[in-house]
């Protein structure tokens, strides 16, 4: 995977989909959950790209696929480890490939724009809460901040590096997520939790359960986030 492809996974893998299913609607938020779940466990774009084939012809010669269009990347998933799995197997005994070396594949001046503008987004929340929740505003501070930093090294002469710059802000994410784990009141945590189970009901039967509790914990965040109107800080989000 080179280095344009490892920074945009998502929207690659959502545009695929996309194509795939014949209609331009945006995957919901357990869609996205799904596709983290396949980066973090290190499933190649091409692997996870003809997993997403192999399972939709399978669905064509279902029952289920008379039809009816194929709504969720969930059914995907046992298809798209079964093909990483066969490229583990066919690459055994072959030197491994770096598919993560640093490259410089986006233009400064908007990469700078994108760290500036989560983090003046984050800056806002924080003063948002301010009056009612002084502590949860000022941890927000803190990594508003921090990514204000993270701008500045863009502007650093020679190479960038961005493989640094992500651990930086993937660090920043896990902050995040974990702040707002405990501010959440009940009622929102029930609400997301209905949710999740709602649309992972049909699908539990299909995955393991490190998967489902790993797509569980993914939504979860990203609800998380849209709720305290929060960005992902990730450049896996940047495009």
């Amino acid at each position: 995977m080179d280095g344009w492809n490892y920074f945009n996974y998502f929207t690659e893998i959502e545009e695929y989909f996309w194509k795939k299913r014949g209609a331009h609607l945006l995957v919901s938020p357990l869609d996205w959950a799904i596709m983290e779940t396949w980066q973090r466990a290190g499933v190649p774009l091409e692997a996870a790209l003809k997993g997403i084939d192999r399972a939709f012809e399978s669905y064509g010669r279902s029952r289920r696929g008379a039809g009816k269009p194929l709504k969720s990347l969930a059914y995907c998933t046992d298809a798209v480890l079964q093909v990483a799995e066969e490229g583990l197997e066919a690459a055994a005994g072959s030197a491994p490939k770096n598919g993560r070396e640093a490259k410089e594949a986006f233009p400064r001046e908007e990469l700078k724009a994108y760290l500036e503008g989560n983090a003046a987004q984050v800056a806002a929340a924080a003063k948002k809460n301010g009056a009612a929740h002084t502590e949860m505003a000022a941890r927000l501070a803190e990594i508003a901040e921090s990514v204000w930093a993270s701008s500045v090294l863009v502007e650093s002469p020679g190479k960038l590096d961005l493989e640094d710059l992500e651990r930086r802000l993937t660090m920043l994410d896990d902050k995040l997520s974990a702040l707002l784990m405990t501010q959440a009141t009940e009622e929102l945590m029930l609400r997301i939790r209905r949710e999740v189970d709602g649309q992972l009901s049909a699908y539990r039967r299909k995955m393991k359960a490190e998967q489902l509790a790993l797509v569980e914990k993914k939504y979860t965040q990203k609800r998380l986030l849209e709720e305290f109107g929060l960005p992902r800080l990730s450049l896996y989000y940047f495009s």
